[in-house]
């Protein structure tokens, strides 16, 4: 049996220092659902048109890993709320957002789902899906341009990997 002298101790720990990674496995997972989101396919109005652009060759989603775009909500993670959310909508996109699997993310795509845009004075439009959907990222616009949801992709991708961190704006 060999002994291994100190100098090679010290070699083995400074090789180790490079190549082991110490790490929890929610930390793990976090980094790769946030390298992979699958978004629901579900656009509400005109604001689709943009989301549909964004997964386009010009702007190419599919380069950080969110191009899967899926039919069945229980196969998706991530819901793009892209447009006018009417109250006679509302319950069939909850319906949607309680069959995706967990963990699950909403992004508000567009002025009207974030706050009802030019038609949340009308009886029957609902002033942003957060009233009734727990929304991660915002996408301002009317509407947004496909670069501005790659940027709010980027966002999530950032609230995934950090869970804890908090910002100011939402903490006070």
């Amino acid at each position: 049996m060999d002994v291994v002298k100190g100098n090679q101790v010290e070699q083995i720990e400074e090789l180790s220092k490079n190549n082991i990674i110490v790490t929890s496995v929610d930390k793990v997972l976090n980094y790769a659902r946030a390298h992979s989101f699958w978004p629901v396919t579900f656009g509400l109005a005109c604001c689709a048109i943009e989301m549909m652009a964004a997964g386009g060759a010009r702007f190419d989603i599919s380069r950080f890993g969110y191009e899967v775009f899926r039919p069945s909500p229980r196969q998706s993670d991530l819901m793009i709320v892209a447009g006018t959310i009417t109250k006679k909508m509302a319950p069939l996109v909850q319906r949607v957002y309680d069959q995706m699997a967990e963990p699950r993310y909403v992004v508000a795509m567009g002025s009207c789902a974030i706050s009802g845009g030019p038609f949340v004075d009308s009886y029957n439009v609902v002033p942003g899906a957060d009233t009734f959907l727990p929304v991660d990222v915002y996408v301002p616009g009317c509407p947004p341009r496909p670069e501005a949801l790659i940027y709010g992709l980027l966002q999530l991708r950032q609230k995934v990997i950090n869970p804890n961190v908090v910002r100011m704006r939402e903490h006070g």
